[in-house]
């Protein structure tokens, strides 16, 4: 029982893991043995999120850059991976983008963009791993949804389409590639301190106070708190859990 959660040997990539939630999950996912790839735009900031995670952790970490709104640069993730380290076993689909408007106000460019980077780059990433892990004898998907899967906003139509199109992209994916002993899951983030949430209370008056109201725990969450759902879900500790869409929310989808 205890080698449970041991991902010793495993490899994963974390789509935007180098900060906020994607970070985190990285860090977690190292910390129980773990090489991680980290898949980002930002080459800079990669670097340091490569740095720090190595340090820490003392695994093999590696940071390669992409656009998930370009199908090739997603086949390269894949290709690099398995160069660089043999295998895939785990996939955190986490990037993505947000722009606010009404929704008379979405420039086509604007819906395409968020919804292309959230939705679509998340299934080009899923099928672009899935013949390594079906040939390695099975693996972990685990997609980060949100709060707007299961909420609508005004000002959030693209945003929550497309973590509503996570939810049932992970069903989907569960019963296909559950044959191949492919367990796809999501996570569901509540209220999470990070820089896209920060910059949301700019945007959306009242939404600190709002939040801390509705969430029975009366706080934000921090993003290290995702890190465990995410060491389970890629564990063999779940390997009887698929299509599960689990919120990480403090209580905050309960409250009437």
């Amino acid at each position: 029982m205890k080698d449970l959660f041991n991902l010793q040997g495993k490899v994963a990539i974390v789509t935007g893991g180098n900060g906020g939630i994607g970070k985190a999950i990285a860090r977690g996912l190292a910390s129980v043995g773990a090489d991680i790839v980290i898949a980002a735009r930002n080459e800079a900031k990669t670097a340091e999120a490569v740095g720090d995670i190595h340090g820490k952790f003392g695994t093999k970490v590696i940071g390669i850059r992409v656009d998930l709104q370009q199908e090739e640069q997603i086949r390269n993730l894949a290709a690099k991976t398995v160069e660089s380290f043999g295998r895939i076993d785990i996939l955190v689909n986490n990037a993505g983008t947000n722009i606010r408007r009404l929704p008379q106000d979405y420039e086509a460019a604007e819906w395409d963009e968020v919804l292309d980077t959230n939705l679509r780059g998340a299934f080009l990433c899923s099928q672009a791993v899935y013949q390594g892990m079906k040939t390695a004898g099975g693996g972990k998907i685990i997609n980060i949804g949100s709060m707007t899967s299961i909420f609508g906003g005004a000002k959030l139509a693209a945003y929550g389409t497309s973590k509503g199109g996570i939810v049932q992209l992970t069903r989907s994916l569960a019963v296909a590639w559950a044959p191949d002993n492919i367990q796809v899951n999501a996570i569901l983030p509540g209220w999470i301190d990070t820089e896209l949430t920060r910059q949301a209370r700019k945007e959306l008056a009242g939404l600190e106070e709002r939040v801390i109201n509705r969430t029975p725990i009366g706080r934000w969450g921090e993003p290290d708190e995702l890190a465990g759902v995410a060491i389970f879900l890629a564990s063999r500790a779940a390997d009887f859990v698929t299509g599960v869409a689990l919120p990480v929310d403090g209580g905050f989808s309960i409250m009437i």
